[in-house]
C-alpha cells in the first residue's frame, strides 16, 4: 500500500519551525536532532526532543519526550491534536501515534529515515511530509558524522 499524504495547512509550517528548534537544541546538546511538538486547538501543548544521549535513556526520542511535556490529556484532547516531527516517526513513535489516536502527523522529512507511515496510514492518520530541505539536511550531516550513534537510535 502507498502512503497518500495530505496537503498542508498554513499553520503547518510554523508549528514545524517549533519542531525544528526542538531538534536544533537537542543536536547543539550533543544529541541526535529530532524534535517534535504536540498541536492542539492552534497551542503547542507539549515539545521535546529526542533525548537518548542527553539521559542516556533508550526510549526518549523526540516525540515521546514531546508526549511526556505534554502531561496527562485526556483522550478527546488527543483526537483533536497534530503531532510535528520532524523525522519519520519509529516504530515506537508510531505506536505512541496509535494508542493515542493522534489522527494528523505533519512531518518534515521522510528521506533520512522511512518510519510506520504506510501503518499510521492504513490506521486512517492522516500524514503531511513537509520535505524540508533543512530537516533532510540537518540529519544527513548527523548521520554522516556519527553513524553509531545513530545506528544506536534506530536500532540496527
Amino acid at each position: 500500500m502507498a502512503v497518500k499524504y495530505a496537503s498542508a495547512k498554513p499553520e503547518d509550517v510554523k508549528f514545524m519551525e517549533v519542531a525544528m528548534e526542538e531538534a536544533r537544541k537537542g543536536l547543539a546538546e550533543g544529541g541526535i536532532p529530532i524534535g517534535s511538538c504536540l498541536v492542539i486547538d492552534g497551542k503547542v501543548v507539549g515539545k521535546g526532543h529526542n533525548q537518548r544521549v542527553q539521559k542516556e535513556s533508550p526510549t526518549l526520542h523526540g516525540e515521546i519526550h514531546c508526549l511526556e511535556e505534554a502531561g496527562r490529556l485526556k483522550a478527546k484532547d488527543y483526537e483533536r491534536a497534530t503531532l510535528y516531527t520532524t523525522l519519520s516517526p519509529c516504530p515506537m513513535c508510531s505506536g505512541a501515534i496509535r494508542l493515542f489516536k493522534i489522527p494528523r502527523v505533519v512531518l518534515a522529512e521522510n528521506v533520512n529515515f522511512l518510519g510506520d507511515e504506510e501503518l499510521l496510514s492504513k490506521e486512517g492518520v492522516e500524514l503531511i511530509n513537509l520535505n524540508s530541505k533543512e530537516a533532510i539536511e540537518m540529519m544527513k550531516t548527523f548521520i554522516e558524522t556519527h553513524k553509531e550513534l545513530w545506528f544506536e537510535d534506530i536500532a540496527i
